[in-house]
């Protein structure tokens, strides 16, 4: 789990079902992804027969012929792997039965991605957690107590967790977005807390990553304006790179949490702040009190938080009205 932890934020990029079952495509992505920044590619290893069931394609027969045409084949997952290996990207995905956790687990991901649906399939969350894969697992129509519970299964067998904040509507509208759930399951649960992006444009994920998000996932796709499953919702190359510089930007803006002054603010304090002037003509042998100090800026000399050291002192210079006091003008 480190080698996610230690970016931040780590991000990855969804591509679902976005290169339309066409391997090439695929594997353009992945080049894609590497080149503009992403973190990590992620699919999604559903087949007809592990997303829906009999009764349902019964019902919608043209379901069946599109899950098969965007399903990859694990031939196809393991050409993707490679590739991604050789670009030196992450690569994961999606699984939705247990021969799927397998096979991912068969080819060392980095992570095994639940995706918000399971967040009640209870049986195969205990059975991901038990393999000791590090898991990412979305929130996304998870009232508090499925959550909770989701997260006790796991945790019993398996301490390796990111939840991410999720909201299941593609696109989500700002207004339902909800970022400020991100400190709340933070401070409830204790755990690493990211965001799974369905918002439109790049603000939110920014927002995310000020709140906190140690992990930020978003659609990808090449062309989203070809029609297919969550395609028209997904980021294009464009907005994907920009969204990456703005994260970037937001953690040079974020900073440190320790108060360090920077040698270039050091330098403004010694302009701008206050310095110890004399408040009228002071001679040569006078004993400084209060009353002949006052504080103006002078770019040099003494600072405010110096008079005590001066008052008291015998002067071994004449100091002019509204000129700085300095250690080398005392006796």
């Amino acid at each position: 789990m480190q080698n996610i932890l230690k970016h931040k934020p780590y991000i990855i990029a969804e591509v679902n079902s976005s290169h339309f079952g066409d391997i090439n495509t695929a594997l353009l992505m992945i080049k894609t992804l590497k080149d503009i920044g992403a973190n990590c590619v992620k699919f999604q290893s559903f087949s007809a027969e592990s997303l829906y069931s009999k009764s349902y394609y019964l019902k919608n027969p043209i379901q069946k012929r599109i899950i098969d045409k965007f399903s990859i084949s694990k031939n196809d997952f393991i050409k993707l792997r490679e590739h991604a290996k050789e670009l030196n990207i992450d690569f994961s995905s999606t699984p939705y039965s247990k021969e799927e956790v397998d096979f991912l687990l068969s080819l060392q991901v980095p992570f095994i991605k639940i995706a918000s649906q399971e967040i009640d399939n209870l049986n195969f969350l205990e059975y991901i957690a038990k393999s000791g894969a590090n898991i990412i697992i979305s929130s996304g129509m998870a009232n508090i107590e499925e959550i909770q519970t989701a997260l006790e299964t796991i945790l019993k067998h398996n301490k390796n967790v990111i939840l991410l904040h999720c909201t299941s509507i593609y696109p989500t509208p700002n207004n339902l977005a909800n970022l400020n759930n991100i400190t709340m399951l933070k401070e409830k649960f204790k755990i690493n807390i990211g965001y799974s992006d369905h918002t439109q444009g790049y603000k939110a994920a920014s927002l995310a990553v000020a709140l906190g998000a140690c992990v930020i996932e978003k659609h990808f796709s090449l062309d989203n304006t070809k029609m297919g499953m969550d395609n028209n919702m997904a980021t294009n190359k464009d907005d994907f790179r920009e969204m990456i510089e703005q994260i970037k930007d937001t953690i040079k803006i974020l900073g440190a949490k320790e108060r360090i002054l920077s040698n270039e603010e050091l330098a403004y304090k010694q302009k701008m702040q206050r310095n110890i002037i004399a408040n009228k003509n002071l001679s040569k042998g006078d004993v400084i009190t209060k009353d002949d100090l006052d504080f103006k800026r002078a770019g040099e000399g003494l600072s405010i938080k110096d008079k005590d050291k001066l008052i008291g002192k015998k002067l071994k210079n004449d100091i002019q009205q509204d000129c700085i006091i300095t250690y080398e003008d005392l006796q």
